[in-house]
């Protein structure tokens, strides 16, 4: 079992055989995940989204950590976390289109996707070898606490396995990842309960969305005028996290807008469709953006062997559901997509 401890002054920064879980707010936990940034090990990151694995960004072998720790393609770049425009400062060239996303949107649900400094103090790797770097302020006391009083970024892809679901609570980054991580800081559930929304935003003012998330793409429009048409990013070398064509999947086979389930399908809800369980009753899509990882783990543990989804309208934050739904319920390839 995890260990859960009030507060850890004193504690070991090396991952055990099972995380220590802190409380985020209790005396010593923030302290405590800082000496394991530093020591090169992990740490569970909660966020406004959901929780990341953090790790150091400037030093190689942690960040070498997370993708043996999550089984990730080392193609698959990783966001960097930053406290605020200062620091992103230090990591990428920030255009006057960046810049009018950060003065709206940060801290934030929102990536950018900027030109890389060749100076950045972050690790090749993190970057997979591109010109570009992924970086995002979260809105989270914590993650702002973690990364402040580091003094530098944290690079943090979702808490959980590669391809797997991602973890919305800190059990959730338990159960996936184990001993793994040195420290998980408990903060509760998600509010979002989905990754963020990701920009690519060129020098010139050029933009265009890679994946959808909580800040819809009209908003962004409204504020820098309609999207580029650029070429499409290629799922084999993606710019940012959450582009594989098979991403966030429950290891069963996953059925979408579904009303009537079959009889070996555990069936999640919304709105007027009931299910075993359901996103919202209401309807309200902010409310089923929060509880959809959850749910999804909740299916995978039932003993049905199939899982099936209600219809989600395609507008606002249904888009980002569909869009995480579509990629979890794609059949596996032999060509590494399950990253």
């Amino acid at each position: 079992m995890p260990d859960r401890t009030e507060s850890a002054p004193n504690a070991t920064v090396r991952s055990p055989s099972a995380p220590r879980i802190l409380p985020a707010a209790a005396a010593g936990a923030i302290t405590e995940a800082v000496a394991a940034l530093k020591a090169g090990a992990l740490v569970g990151m909660p966020t406004e989204t959901v929780y990341g694995l953090a790790a150091d960004a400037a030093n190689p072998q942690a960040v070498a950590r997370i993708f043996a720790a999550k089984g990730r393609p080392r193609f698959n770049p990783l966001i960097a976390h930053v406290a605020d425009r200062a620091m992103a400062d230090r990591l990428a060239h920030i255009p006057p289109a960046a810049d009018a996303l950060i003065a709206r949107f940060w801290p934030g649900p929102l990536t950018l996707v900027l030109d890389r400094r060749p100076d950045a103090p972050v690790a090749e790797l993190a970057t997979a070898g591109l010109s570009t770097v992924a970086l995002r302020a979260p809105a989270h006391a914590s993650a702002q606490a973690l990364i402040t009083a580091l003094g530098r970024p944290v690079v943090a892809p979702s808490a959980n396995r590669s391809g797997h679901v991602s973890a919305t609570t800190a059990d959730h980054v338990a159960a996936d990842l184990g001993g793994r991580v040195a420290v998980i800081l408990d903060a509760g559930p998600c509010r979002i309960g989905l990754e963020s929304t990701v920009v690519r935003v060129e020098a010139e003012g050029r933009w265009w969305l890679l994946r959808p998330g909580a800040i819809a793409e009209e908003d962004i429009t409204s504020l820098l005028g309609p999207p580029a048409r650029a070429e499409a990013d290629r799922a084999d070398r993606p710019l940012s996290p959450g582009l594989l064509l098979r991403h966030y999947a429950p290891g069963k086979p996953l059925r979408l807008d579904v009303t009537t389930a079959e009889a070996d399908e555990f069936l999640i809800g919304f709105g007027a469709v009931a299910g075993e369980v359901t996103l919202s009753a209401r309807g309200d899509l902010t409310e089923a953006a929060a509880r959809l990882f959850a749910l999804l783990r909740k299916a995978e543990a039932s003993p049905k062997p199939r899982i099936a989804v209600a219809p989600i309208p395609a507008r606002g934050l249904g888009r980002a559901i569909r869009d995480r739904l579509e990629r979890a319920a794609r059949e596996e390839t032999p060509a590494g997509q399950t990253g």
